[in-house]
């Protein structure tokens, strides 16, 4: 049963527009998918097999809720995501690998794992030039919204990085970072702060159509994929026209 839902998922993923062989950004609900037996390692397996053995998948990693202000420490073996179980359980998978960002790291296997990855380390903002997901852009790669809607796409954050619009960057803060050979740096960085502000990212449907969007079914979840280098260019765009597009100010 297991093996007919793992074809299943692959099968609408290649539907859907995903590219065999190409590199794969997941954001994703496992409850959507509805009941799926095996849970988040059929869906792994699923999104792997429709990306082929020369494909690299990718899913978020982030620890934002955990590693804070309050409790500025990091370290890339074990720190938990906090972005679901899917992202959780593909984190403690054999084989995989995590970049060095204490709040925005990302998770990945594949052959081009270690370039999306790999220089984390070098940027002082979550979603800056070395980050994978700038590097996702770079290298033609596409973004799932595997069940979640538009709304948490990190992506998103590097455009605002672009722009800089004003609500975008809080205060430096320094965290203890521990590395995988478990050596300890210290290092600051610029944080995202949105204090007042609402994300909306869906708003990426009104700048962005086929074929750079796409949206259709994978079981029983609705899902977008999206172009990463058209969401860069174009969210990018109607960022400079309106630095509040993609926000609305929380009442109160």
């Amino acid at each position: 049963m297991i093996d007919a839902y793992i074809s299943d998922i692959a099968a609408a993923l290649r539907s859907l527009g995903v590219r065999p062989g190409g590199s794969l950004l997941v954001h994703s609900s496992l409850r959507a998918l509805g009941r799926v037996p095996g849970g988040a390692e059929t869906v792994v397996r699923g999104l792997l097999a429709a990306l082929g053995e020369d494909g690299t998948l990718l899913l978020p990693a982030l620890s934002y809720e955990l590693v804070r202000s309050s409790n500025p420490v990091f370290d890339v073996r074990g720190t938990p995501s906090n972005v679901g179980l899917i992202p959780e359980h593909f984190r403690l998978r054999p084989g995989t690998q995590r970049s060095i960002h204490p709040t925005h790291s990302v998770c990945a296997v594949g052959p081009r794992a270690e370039h999306l990855l790999g220089a984390h380390l070098e940027d002082s903002t979550p979603v800056g030039p070395h980050s994978p997901f700038r590097r996702l852009r770079d290298a033609g790669g596409q973004i799932l919204m595997l069940g979640c809607s538009l709304r948490p796409n990190t992506s998103m954050h590097g455009v605002e990085e672009l722009v800089e619009p004003h609500y975008l960057f809080g205060e430096p803060l320094t965290y203890r970072l521990t590395l995988w050979d478990g050596s300890v740096i210290a290092k600051t960085y610029r944080r995202h702060g949105f204090q007042g502000w609402e994300q909306r990212y869906d708003r990426v449907g009104e700048v962005l159509r086929e074929p750079h969007l796409k949206e259709g079914p994978v079981l029983a979840a609705q899902c977008h994929l999206i172009e990463a280098a058209a969401l860069w260019d174009a969210a990018e765009a109607a960022l400079r026209r309106d630095p509040l597009y993609f926000v609305d100010r929380v009442p109160g």
